[in-house]
């Protein structure tokens, strides 16, 4: 026990508690611990990034778009930026409606944000005068937890069965639904709005002397009541009393009393035609699915579509299983027989599918590393190894849960491309206590300390070494930081336990295990001095020549050369575009969605036959399960339509495609491959009708409004709207493998302004308020009043409205006639004249500055849209656009637009700031590692030697990412950030190791040949266990860059470690002693 006090803190742990009988008691409980994390973790299948947004919607009736802007966009604008944490202020200024759009940086708290931001809206709500028209504005916030996590489709092959009847039973479902716990907003798309319609007969009332707005008087005074009060009765007491009766139905409506003629009344049923129906569809929505898949026998069939989102914090999985439950319970309740529900998504399943499959990822890396363990050291060993491997995932699971992460596919890969690193720790403790048994004849209690001791101080730094490389990453700003948040957390922690582990817990378990050796000991030391003899030599013929011998320096400078030199060649693969640079490459999912814009001034019908055709398109595609279509308004919204504001669409022109294919392990292509092949075939078919047809996938991490993306800046919007279409036209289009494009642009459409004869309408007494109603429900129907009927979730209007054909054609809307101060009726034709005009397109702003978009996607042979951007860059460079030479901008908005210019942005923007910020965690990585490396030798020279090799992990990365054909992403840059501290590591270890033999008096070329010899199994076992941990990353579309980057970096930086760090540290070794001694002889001479 004298050795004790000499130990440092590691062999004093191992001392403490590899006899402790509380050791195994903290063994069981951190597996307990792990086991219940793995239960209660919600599942996702992706990291939610909370960005705050928030839309701001002010009305402005009858205002011409370029009035919202001035009037109500630019001052409210301004307002808004003042918010703090505001990252971005959009806005969209249409005739008579402005929308804002607020993003808050990433990481803003949303409860604070959105108070500061009512705040900011109702506390400058007096910015514009009484009477001016502009309405109350509404915020709407929108988040992560505003998108559904599942989306049923209720369809049937019954005829009968329409989409009336379909949104019957769906909002009698969306009640249901709601009373599952964890369920947040449940709506239903697609539903046409009911009501009790009243189709006009202008020649009746033409003859009965009536006039449209008498029926809406009539119909409003006549749907009026009241609480009356309490009325005293002597012999009841209070009985209340109410005022009139709603009207309850059709028939009510119908045979309301609205005049009398000859003395008799007048019905509203005299003098139009009632029904209580849907009124004229504004969308139209429907199920179809290829033949031989499971879907309707025709085709397709009218359908609507319940979304359902969860609130924050519960689990998707338990709540869409819940769901499904419930909806077999209630067939042939709610749900009639001949009314099919198919689940179109379920994020839920998809998140528990993930999740599983990565847990069982972890648990094969765990086996496969044990296995390693078990041939390399044997099986004793490999439990040692293997429980403490068990022990420290699962700790580091439950602290993960602590943290406030998910069990999602990064925080699970986190865990298993860092399983490598966990066991690190393990395997060199567990490797020196088997080399110390073999070699010294002590008890194995007494063995223990020493040997956790020798290898305790290198370890603990090597650690932090892997920490301090990892931490950096944490900081990573924007939409990317939270998205990659949990590998560098949870590696870091998982490394900190795993430390502890390998010097508390790994002592204990290798006295009960390993003290059973007693038997095979003689020939184990005889096995371990024959492995250590043979290694001894490997490394004596390998080191020898760069050693000994008068051409060893020459050898040296001229390994060292080649070294630079492989460093540069596989540095300039990037530049020779043989490795791709990409920020994140598309996963495989099994949806993929088809965006339609058809021109301004389309028909619903004709947006619905192009989807209809699109649809027919895809019936050839073999991995296609189902689809439903949305014309007029938008599909259920994803991550990627959050950002984008797909929620937003609704209108004529609008249109979506929600495409489902097989499940991934029933086929062969990835959904990428399969959104690239049928690309072509549907933008050609959208040629025919005019409209932009994008084909959406979901990104892997943050959304953009488009992978590529061109804001144009200046001084005059009809300018900026001309170079934009200029710019679309003979730059994008004809650049190669640029897909989708589209602007914010929008088409030259035709629009009529009717304008009153003020001094007509005057002189017969009729005011143009009531002229403006007029030929609003002769355009699009009046809502007079609505009926109370005791069963419909939602109200249901009594709609004025002219007969179709009239509302098709101007002369039957100019046809309605006006009650004029004498009573007389006056047809609209007298007292208004129509201009034809052109159509008045939005005005976009982004902080504060008028903006065109251009937008575009890349699916050209590299796969990335930053090589198409650059393209265009160059083009742009040399020619000038619709006769402007326009500046370019990058990273932020042009300082000055009184000339032309254009900010690049969409995916670049957030590769840019990925980028740079890893760049930064990559260079504050070096600086710790640096400073740790400093302490632990107390040489500002040393860590140089030691943090050599790390530019070598070049030499494997990027030929290993050429070889394998893939694209360079920000997860291999993840990938060779961890690298540096694994490479250190072994840096660390060597180098102690010479250091410790010198201090014996072992002479400096022998220490360096022993430390290679005898360092070289740990080094290699870590190093192998590292990249067998990846291997179970590579089939994965993004994270396999990170697998590469291990994989390859390790396989190269191992070897070459091996080799070039004994090498500098015996040359700076030498050229200290020379030093010293000179000094030595220098001060003897004086």
């Amino acid at each position: 026990m004298t050795e004790l006090p000499r130990m440092g803190i590691s062999g004093r742990l191992a001392a403490a508690f590899q006899n402790n009988p509380l050791t195994p008691i903290l063994l069981i409980v951190g597996l307990l611990l792990g086991l219940l994390a793995v239960i209660v973790t919600p599942r996702e299948e992706e990291p939610q990034i909370d960005v705050t947004m928030a839309n701001v919607m002010v009305p402005f009736d009858g205002a011409s778009a370029r009035d919202v802007e001035q009037w109500v966009a630019t001052p409210l604008e301004q307002k808004l930026s003042e918010i703090e944490g505001v990252k971005h202020v959009y806005s969209i200024s249409r005739p008579g409606m402005a929308v804002l759009t607020v993003e808050f940086e990433v990481g803003v708290a949303r409860q604070p944000a959105l108070v500061r931001l009512y705040n900011q809206v109702f506390s400058n709500g007096d910015f514009l005068p009484q009477g001016v028209g502009v309405g109350q504005p509404i915020v709407k916030p929108k988040g992560i937890d505003d998108v559904p996590v599942m989306a049923l489709t209720l369809w049937s092959d019954d005829a009968r069965v329409d989409a009336t009847a379909l949104a019957e039973v769906a909002h009698s479902l969306e009640a249901d639904l709601k009373r599952i716990p964890g369920t947040r907003d449940i709506y239903t798309i697609g539903a046409p709005s009911r009501s009790v319609l009243v189709t006009l007969d202008a020649a009746k009332l033409a003859a009965y002397g009536m006039a449209s707005n008498d029926l809406a008087q009539a119909l409003q005074a006549a749907n009026v009541v009241h609480q009356a009060g309490e009325r005293i009765d002597a012999g009841t007491g209070a009985v209340p009393v109410t005022a009139g009766r709603y009207l309850a139905n059709a028939e009510d409506v119908a045979n309301l009393v609205i005049g009398s003629q000859g003395g008799k009344p007048l019905l509203l049923s005299d003098v139009a035609h009632i029904q209580a129906r849907g009124d004229i569809a504004s969308q139209y929505v429907w199920y179809g699915a290829p033949a031989g898949r499971a879907g309707p026998k025709a085709g397709t069939a009218p359908a609507v579509t319940i979304a359902i989102a969860k609130k924050p914090g519960s689990n998707a999985a338990d709540i869409t299983t819940a769901v499904s439950k419930r909806i077999a319970q209630l067939r042939d309740e709610l749900i009639p027989a001949n009314v099919h529900v198919d689940i179109t998504r379920d994020y839920g399943a998809t998140a528990s599918d993930k999740a599983q499959k990565l847990i069982q990822k972890l648990i094969f890396a765990t086996g496969s590393v044990v296995l390693l363990v078990l041939f390399a050291l044997g099986w004793r060993e490999a439990i040692v190894v293997g429980t403490a491997v068990v022990l420290t995932l699962a700790v580091t699971l439950f602290a993960s849960k602590m943290m406030g992460f998910t069990l999602n596919r990064v925080s699970l890969f986190a865990l298993i491309f860092s399983i490598g690193i966990l066991v690190d720790d393990a395997i060199v403790v567990v490797e020196n206590i088997h080399r110390h048994m073999a070699r010294d004849g002590k008890s194995l209690i007494e063995a223990i300390p020493p040997a956790v001791d020798e290898v305790g101080g290198p370890t603990i730094l090597a650690t932090f070494t892997v920490i301090a490389a990892l931490m950096p990453m944490a900081f990573v700003s924007g939409l990317m930081g939270p998205y990659m948040r949990p590998i560098p957390v949870n590696a870091s922690v998982g490394m900190l336990l795993s430390l502890a582990i390998a010097l508390i817990v790994t002592p204990w378990l290798s006295l009960k295990l390993l003290a059973r050796h007693g038997q095979s000991e003689h020939a184990e030391q005889s096995h371990e001095t024959q492995q250590a003899g043979w290694l001894h030599r490997l490394f004596e013929r390998v080191m020898s020549p760069f050693l000994k011998g008068e051409q060893a320096g020459r050898k040296r400078a001229l390994l060292f050369a080649s070294m630079l030199g492989l460093v540069l060649l596989s540095a300039s693969l990037a530049v020779f575009k043989l490795v791709v640079l990409k920020m994140l490459p598309l996963d495989n999912k099994s949806e993929v969605q088809v965006v339609v814009d058809m021109p301004e001034g389309s028909t619903l019908e004709q947006t619905n036959a192009l989807l209809t055709e699109l649809a027919a398109k895809l019936d050839g595609v073999p991995e296609v399960l189902n689809y439903q279509g949305y014309a007029g308004t938008a599909a259920p919204i994803n991550f990627n339509g959050l950002v984008r504001q797909y929620f937003l669409r609704s209108g004529n022109n609008v249109g979506d495609l929600q495409v489902n294919l097989v499940d991934k392990h029933h086929r062969k292509r990835q959904s990428h491959a399969i959104a690239l092949a049928v690309r072509p075939a549907l933008a050609k078919l959208g040629e025919k009708y005019g409209a932009s047809v994008k084909v959406v996938e979901v990104p892997p991490g943050p959304p953009v409004l488009s992978p590529l993306v061109a804001e144009v800046y200046g001084p005059d919007y009809a300018g900026q709207r001309k170079i934009a279409k200029a710019l679309e036209q003979d730059h994008f289009v004809r650049t190669e493998g640029i897909v989708d494009i589209d602007t914010s642009v929008e088409a030259n459409a035709p629009r009529e302004q009717i304008v009153v004869d003020r001094e007509r309408a005057a002189r017969l007494g009729v005011p143009q308020s009531a002229i403006t109603d007029a030929i609003a429900m002769g355009v699009a129907g009046l809502a007079a009043t609505y009926v109370h009927d005791g069963v419909s979730k939602y109200p249901r209007p009594v709609r004025l409205r002219l007969p179709a054909q009239d509302q098709a054609a101007l002369e039957g809307v100019l046809a309605i006639k006006v009650r004029a101060m004498q009573g007389q009726l006056v047809p609209l034709s007298e007292l208004v004249r129509v201009e034809k005009t052109t159509w008045d397109g939005a005005i976009y702003h982004k902080d504060g500055l008028p903006v065109v978009y251009v937008m575009a996607d890349e699916a050209g042979k590299l796969d990335s849209p930053l090589y198409g951007m650059f393209n265009i860059v160059s083009q742009l460079n040399e020619h000038k656009v619709a006769g402007q030479t326009l500046a370019q901008t990058f990273i932020s908005q042009p300082a000055d637009t009184s000339s032309y210019a254009i900010k690049w942005d969409g995916e670049w923007q957030i590769t840019y700031e990925t980028f740079r910020d890893m760049g930064i965690a990559y260079a504050a990585g070096m600086v710790l590692i640096y400073l740790l490396v400093v302490a632990q030798f107390r040489s500002y020279l040393v860590p140089l030697v030691i943090m050599a090799p790390i530019p070598l992990t070049v030499i494997g990365v990027m030929p290993g990412h050429a070889l394998l054909g893939k694209q360079f992403t920000a997860t291999s840059m993840i990938g060779m950030i961890a690298l540096a501290g694994i490479i250190v590591r072994n840096s660390i270890l060597l180098v102690d190791f010479i250091n410790q033999e010198t201090a014996r008096g072992v002479p400096l070329v022998d220490a360096v040949i022993d430390a290679c010899a005898v360092r070289a199994k740990p080094i290699v076992l870590t190093g192998v266990a590292a990249m067998l941990g990846a291997f179970f990353i590579l089939d994965d579309p993004i994270f396999n860059g990170l697998a590469i980057s291990l994989i390859f970096g390790i396989l190269v930086s191992t070897v070459l470690t091996l080799v070039v760090i004994p090498l500098l540290y015996y040359v700076l070794k030498r050229r200290t002693a020379d030093a010293g001694h000179a000094e030595q002889t220098n001060g003897g001479a004086r």
